[in-house]
């Protein structure tokens, strides 16, 4: 069965090629050293979200800027921010699942809305959102798929360091960013990447399309 999620999807998006031959050939792009503080970062803000869920509140940061209230099932909450559990969605005739690992989520009045969490050096350029617009879309979807009414927008809320204070203190300047989604857009990339790797392998559209199949195209031939 194809195992899908909004990472393998977003190699999908950047290219279908390199997409389809880490599935069907194991070949996976080269790596470097992956770094260990966005994932840090990641813990230490789940546990303070997790402080205010407790008090029924929002963290003081974000209070007045996003709509709704944190979900207060923990437990399930816990389970959609698993890697090994996570949300997901079986399709039978695609014979395909889809699995989003969300970092939050809010709700208001009986509809959920994504809330992820993104860590950076610098503050947001103008098109710095529209990188995870894909994400949010699955998390949406996911969340309809599992029955739970979504609305059409979803949050990203954005951490990155304004200055060192005294004792080694980092200060962080916290942006919320609400975007729009699209579930029907979330499907279509769904079933186009499971399509992709049924089919034949994707050619490689040109010199300057994908770095990596054009360093390998040169080094070992198409």
């Amino acid at each position: 069965m194809i195992k899908l999620s909004p990472s393998t999807i977003s190699l999908y998006m950047e290219c279908p090629r390199c997409f389809w031959l880490q599935f069907n050939k194991n070949i996976h792009r080269p790596r470097g050293i992956f770094p260990s503080l966005p994932g840090g970062m990641d813990g230490v803000i789940k546990k303070y979200y997790d402080k205010y869920r407790r008090q029924g509140k929002l963290p003081p940061e974000i209070e007045g800027k996003v709509i709704g209230k944190l979900f207060d099932d923990e437990k399930l909450l816990k389970s959609w921010q698993s890697n090994w559990e996570g949300l997901t969605y079986e399709d039978k005739e695609l014979d395909a699942v889809l699995k989003g690992v969300l970092d939050d989520c809010l709700v208001d009045d009986g509809v959920y809305i994504p809330l992820d969490y993104k860590t950076r050096g610098y503050e947001l350029k103008e098109d710095t959102s529209s990188y995870y617009q894909h994400q949010l879309d699955i998390y949406c979807y996911l969340l309809m798929k599992n029955g739970y009414k979504t609305a059409s927008f979803a949050y990203l809320v954005y951490y990155f360091p304004r200055q060192v204070a005294e004792n080694g203190r980092v200060d962080f300047e916290v942006e919320p960013k609400k975007l729009e989604t699209d579930i029907t857009r979330a499907e279509k990339l769904f079933k186009d990447a499971v399509e992709c790797l049924k089919g034949p392998e994707p050619k490689r559209h040109s010199d300057f399309a994908c770095e990596f199949c054009n360093w390998g195209s040169k080094a070992f031939g198409d």
